[in-house]
């Protein structure tokens, strides 16, 4: 499995750039008490690697809370044969823990 980490400073470029889209496979309960703008849910425990939007002009970057869940959405996703290597190796604990903007839409 080819995994690339991604760090905050990474996802921050990412998204003001608009070359990825984030993915939180966090639960819904913990995506409605905070996330980072523009991400997307995706929860790991109904997760299908089909049901991904389509990104053909992005890279498509797996969140959680801590970069476990999404290593396990990255494996997911590669057994289906979908071309996706990165996540946000801090997740969300990160993001917050640094003081960075949360949206709660």
């Amino acid at each position: 499995m080819t995994i690339t980490d991604l760090d905050i400073d990474a996802i921050k470029q990412g998204l003001a750039e608009g070359s990825i889209l984030l993915i939180d496979v966090r639960e819904p309960h913990e995506f409605a008490a905070g996330h980072i703008p523009g991400s997307l849910s995706h929860p790991l425990s109904q997760f299908d690697p089909a049901a991904l939007p389509e990104a053909a002009d992005k890279r498509i970057v797996f969140s959680c809370a801590a970069g476990v869940r999404s290593r396990h959405a990255l494996a997911a996703a590669q057994a289906a044969g979908l071309a996706i290597d990165a996540h946000y190796i801090g997740g969300f604990k990160d993001w917050a823990m640094r003081g960075e903007s949360i949206s709660f839409d």
